[in-house]
Order: structure tokens, then C-alpha cells, then sequence
């Protein structure tokens, strides 16, 4: 067991890895002596379908190969910036904090809020998680939360299983936003009405996620001791993520939710009470990092906190109107060379326009609290260029793999292939409210991301809806709000938990523990949406 812990504290500074590699592999930890094991590689599938669906355009639709090309080139620059510029930006920010060893200190700081693991599985995996979510995305909420549940002592097949279930409510605002903003891009809707939507539905998950967790920590007598906690926890950061989305910023909106879930956690008094000796016992390994009982000075806590502190209040002021109409002075609007593009009705599409950016957007934002960051933790100059450079090595599958759905999502839109599909969909009539989530949710599952997800599926939605009445913006919004739920049987997602944890090749042991709770909560999120397009539950749409 003390090699086991060792081995933990060793993944706790190279979980960058895992980001980057999240696409194509899963890994042993290091030190282990067990192979690499490769997983399909999910960039060379995307530059394989994106060239299929050129083939198809050009060949089957009739597109020009200039505007094929054209519209697989637009999608790629979108998938590079804003999409990846936000997250390798984030997770600059996350990797010096791991560079100053400031991270192990917010670890530290965590382990001590509550004695009690089911509050600590609260803290770690659905607060910290959300808030992880809300930087970065893209599977490192699975493997840090993983490894700091491992770190307070949890077996390490319940840690992974706690921390993916977790990663389902904040998913689709996840990466500042960038779901939701792909999803508004792709299919012209505004965005403000996408996420009011998306907003009104993820919430409702958020409220039952926390009681599903304690249950997983600690069964019946988990929810019977912890509910009231788990309950207030859920409902601050239900309300939290209905008004940052609806009424402060999309961007925002897991952050937020984030930080005011784990502020009413904490205000709960029963969060504070150590939980009794039978229930340590039967939920944790023993294996406790020999460093939780270090006690950290008060500066170097709050430099621990200050990356966060910096995004939120970075965030927040982008948002004053004067400010705003400043920043938004330096985007950019051109005509898209070589894409001259007609709707149904022979008016222009908006894709022949494109819009750039260049200070407003998230990733911009986050690099300045990057600069920030490394101010306050006194990283020098040149070590956080080259932790920016290293995030972009360690991404670059990621990228490519983005940068492949996002060409590939323009040229089936561009081309007419989408719409086709969402002709044929539509003949599901009033029951495309019910399948709408689940095709998201499939979407997750495979490619795992809700961003590809919405981008693949997103403007499909939307002309289904056209085409059996119902609301475009709750059909796109479903398809968003369903996907969260697929992250949890991702291959990718199991792979990284299986590789934090160090439980390679047990990823189907994990899938038949996470697929009853991904389902369930999917028929959940179906009946949502449905008695959302009917009288029953209409009211609560905008």
C-alpha cells in the first residue's frame, strides 16, 4: 500500500500527460514498469471522417472542392482559436500552479475544510471538479480530482468512480464556455439564448448529483447522514449556474457555480463534524499522503487560491459594458475567402462572414490571468513560457483532434449533409424531444467531448426542430445538456481515470459501475426536455 501511495504523489505532477494524451492513450503510472497501452487514436478518426465528408460534399452534394476546402478551413481556425486557445491557456495556468507546488497546498487546504470523506468527496470532486471544469475541460477534472481523493485516502476504485460521476453537471459550461459557444457557432444561434436554455436544464442535475455522490461513498448511511449538506450543495450551485448563464456570463457560469457551491458546503455545520470511526474505515484505504497534516503559511494559501481568484475577477470586469465595447473594438470581421455560401431560402449564410476576437474572447482573458498567475507565484519569465510551450506540446493531439471535428462539423453544415440528417431525424415527430438529449449523449460517449458533440450534432438539431415545430434553441440545448451525461463512459474519460489511479486496463470494471448512473440520469434529463416542450414544464424556458 505505501508503494501505491507513492506512486499517487508521483501522478499528482505529471497529470499534464494525461491531458494531452487523453485522446489516444492510457498510461501506467510512471515508475510502475508496465507498458504503455494505446488506445485508437481519436485525431487520426477525425481526419479520417473530416476526409469522408469532403469526399461527400464534393462529390455526393455537389460542393465546389475551393468552398469544401474553404469551409474545413474555417472550422479548423474556429477549432484553434477561440476553442483551443481557451484551454491550452487554462491549463497553463494549472500547470504552474503544479510547477510552485502551489497546487499540493489547495490540496492540502482541501483535506482540511471537513474530516469527513463523504464532505470531502463533495469539496474535491463536484465543487474543485466544477471549478476545473470550468479552466480546463477535456478529462482533467477526472484525473486531478481522482488523484487528490486517492491523496485524502480513498480506495482507488471508488476515487475514480466519484470523480466521473461528478463531471456531469458543470460539463456543458465547461472550458469557459466553449460547448456552449461552439454549439451558438455552429448553429447561428445567439448565444445568450443557447446558454439561458442550457442554463435552465444542467441545473437540475446539479441538485441530485451531490446525494448520488455521498451514496457512492458511503451507501444508504451516506445520504442518510450527509443529505442535508449534499442537499445545500447542490442547490447553491444550481442556482448559481441558472443565474451566471442566464443573467452575468457564460463564461462565468461554472466558476461561479463552482465557488458558491463550496462556500454553502462549508457554511453547513454537519460538514464540519467528523464523521464517526466505523464510516472512515469502511470508505477509506488507509492510504493517506504522509503531507495532509503539513501546515501551510497563510501567504502561501492564498497565492494557492489566487489563479482563480484571477479569472473571476479577470472575467467579471470584461463584462462592464464600458469595458466591454472596449475589448470588443480590437475583433475582427471579414468575408471567409473562397465561401460564398446560400441558405434554403437563397439568402447568404453566416458562416461567409467570420469573426475574429482578438482580445474579448476567454482565451485572451485567461492568458492575462496567466500573467497574473505567474506574478503572484513568482514564476519566473521564462519558466512560464516554457510551461505555456510544454501545455502545447502536451495538447497536441488534442488540438488535432479538435481542430479535425470542428472542419469536419463546417463542411457537413456547409455542404447540406447535416440538414439531410436532420430531415430524417425529424420524422421522429413529438418523440424528438425524447431522443434530442440521447443523441448528445451518444455523441459524448464516443468522441468524449460535449464541444464535438455540438459540434457534430448542433446544427442537426436545430433542423429538426424546424421541421417538427418544436423550439430550436431547446433541441440544440438538449443535445448539450444530454452529452454531459455520456462524459462519464467516455472511453477517453475512463481511460484517464483508469491511468490516474492506477488502474490501467480495469477501464470496463469502471464503465459497468458509471453506465447505470449515466443512464439513469439520462432518462432523467429526456423527461426534462420533453415536459419542457409541453405545457408541463414550458414555464420554465425563457
Amino acid at each position: 500500500m505505501p508503494c501505491v501511495a507513492r506512486r499517487r504523489r508521483v501522478l499528482v505532477a505529471e497529470l499534464l500527460g494525461l491531458f494531452g494524451n487523453a485522446a489516444r492513450c492510457g498510461a501506467s503510472p510512471r515508475g510502475s514498469g508496465a507498458h504503455i497501452a494505446r488506445t485508437p487514436k481519436a485525431h487520426l478518426a477525425g481526419l479520417v471522417g473530416l476526409t469522408v465528408a469532403a469526399l461527400v460534399a464534393w462529390l455526393a452534394y455537389g460542393m465546389p472542392v475551393g468552398q469544401t476546402l474553404s469551409s474545413a478551413a474555417q472550422g479548423a481556425l474556429f477549432g484553434l482559436f477561440p476553442i483551443m486557445w481557451i484551454v491550452v491557456n487554462a491549463l497553463w495556468v494549472y500547470r504552474m500552479t503544479v510547477r510552485t507546488h502551489h497546487f499540493d497546498i489547495l490540496r492540502r487546504s482541501f483535506g482540511r475544510l471537513s474530516a469527513d470523506p463523504r464532505i470531502q468527496a463533495l469539496v474535491v470532486a463536484f465543487c474543485f471538479g466544477a471549478l476545473l471544469e470550468a479552466l480546463a475541460g477535456f478529462g482533467a477534472p477526472v484525473a486531478i480530482c481522482s488523484v487528490m481523493l486517492v491523496a485524502l485516502g480513498f480506495d482507488p476504485v471508488r476515487a475514480a468512480v466519484v470523480a466521473l460521476v461528478a463531471n456531469t453537471a458543470p460539463v456543458a459550461f465547461g472550458a469557459m464556455g466553449t460547448p456552449v459557444v461552439t454549439l451558438a457557432q455552429i448553429t447561428g444561434l445567439p448565444l445568450d439564448d443557447v446558454a439561458s436554455v442550457v442554463g435552465r436544464q444542467t441545473p437540475l442535475l446539479a441538485l441530485v448529483v451531490p446525494l448520488i455522490l455521498v451514496g457512492l461513498v458511503d451507501g444508504r448511511r451516506g445520504v442518510r447522514e450527509t443529505w442535508l449538506p449534499a442537499l445545500v450543495c447542490g442547490l447553491a450551485f444550481a442556482f448559481a449556474q441558472f443565474t451566471a448563464s442566464n443573467y452575468l456570463s457564460v463564461q462565468l457560469a461554472d466558476i461561479v457555480a463552482a465557488l458558491v457551491g463550496a462556500g454553502a458546503l462549508v457554511a453547513v455545520p454537519a460538514s464540519r463534524r467528523p464523521a464517526r470511526e466505523h464510516v472512515r474505515a469502511s470508505v477509506l484505504t488507509g492510504a493517506r499522503s504522509e503531507d495532509l497534516d503539513h501546515e501551510d503559511a497563510r501567504p502561501e494559501v492564498i497565492r494557492a487560491y489566487a489563479p482563480y481568484a484571477f479569472i473571476v475577477a479577470i472575467f467579471s470586469i470584461a463584462q462592464i459594458p464600458p469595458v466591454k465595447d472596449v475589448l470588443d473594438r480590437a475583433t475582427r470581421v471579414f468575408d471567409w475567402p473562397f465561401l460564398n455560401v446560400a441558405g434554403p431560402e437563397g439568402k447568404p449564410v453566416g458562416a461567409n462572414v467570420f469573426s475574429l476576437p482578438l482580445i474579448s474572447t476567454g482565451g485572451t482573458l485567461v492568458l492575462l490571468a496567466g500573467v497574473c498567475t505567474a506574478l503572484a507565484l513568482r514564476v519566473r519569465a521564462a519558466d512560464a513560457a516554457k510551461e505555456w510551450m510544454a501545455t502545447l506540446h502536451e495538447l497536441r493531439f488534442a488540438i488535432l483532434t479538435v481542430v479535425s471535428v470542428l472542419a469536419l462539423a463546417y463542411v457537413m453544415n456547409l455542404s447540406g449533409q447535416a440538414g439531410t440528417i436532420g430531415h430524417f431525424v425529424a420524422a421522429a415527430g413529438a418523440g424528438l424531444a425524447f431522443l434530442s438529449p440521447v443523441l448528445g449523449w451518444f455523441g459524448v460517449a464516443v468522441s468524449g467531448s460535449d464541444t464535438s458533440a455540438n459540434a457534430l450534432f448542433g446544427a442537426l438539431q436545430v433542423t429538426a426542430a424546424g421541421q417538427s415545430g418544436l423550439s430550436p434553441e431547446l433541441l440544440a440545448a438538449a443535445n448539450s445538456s444530454g452529452g454531459v451525461l455520456g462524459k462519464m463512459i467516455s472511453p477517453q474519460n475512463l481511460t484517464i481515470a483508469c491511468a490516474a489511479v492506477g488502474l490501467a486496463g480495469r477501464e470496463g470494471d469502471l464503465l459497468r459501475k458509471v453506465l447505470p448512473w449515466s443512464l439513469g440520469l439520462l432518462l432523467v434529463m429526456c423527461l426534462i426536455v420533453v415536459g419542457q416542450s409541453t405545457f408541463v414544464l414550458s414555464w420554465m424556458l425563457p
